[in-house]
């Protein structure tokens, strides 16, 4: 993974697409993560195709706690070389702001839920275009799960 930067100090991981095409919608899981003074947008996505049912919405098959652990496993060293912060390896998943992306299917709306922390104008056109959802009706909600500790 490489780094996008915007003109909010934040910058994000690019989409696995290449960047004349926009990525298809995806769900997933997400984090801004704290990396030498500026935030670095970190996801876990799945297309709609693979994405999991849950009543009668679509949703990431693998939750925060999975996906943060597996990342600290790969070590500071592997977590730079893929892209990511290597802030990774010595936190908790519950210490930086996160979220989700879920798709509802009732009303054909995806959802980012996220902590208020991630809430920015800036940060949330960044996570609707790294999820492929321009375009796309979404809305953005809090939730108690998404609520940093610190």
């Amino acid at each position: 993974m490489s780094a996008i930067s915007t003109g909010m100090d934040i910058t994000a991981p690019c989409p696995d697409t290449p960047s004349r095409e926009p990525p298809a919608p995806c769900v997933g899981i997400f984090w801004g993560v704290l990396d030498s003074g500026r935030t670095v947008l970190v996801t876990d996505r799945t297309t709609l195709v693979e994405a999991e049912p849950y009543g009668d919405c679509l949703t990431h098959p693998r939750g925060h706690h999975e996906v943060w652990e597996a990342w600290r496993r790969l070590g500071a060293t592997a977590l730079r070389r893929r892209g990511l912060p290597p802030a990774i390896a010595g936190h908790e998943y519950e210490a930086f702001p996160r979220g989700r992306v879920v798709y509802m299917r009732g009303p054909v709306l995806f959802t980012l839920y996220a902590d208020r922390r991630l809430q920015r104008p800036d940060t949330i056109a960044l996570l609707v275009r790294l999820f492929g959802l321009t375009g796309e009706h979404h809305a953005v909600r809090s939730d108690a799960h998404y609520r940093t500790l610190a």
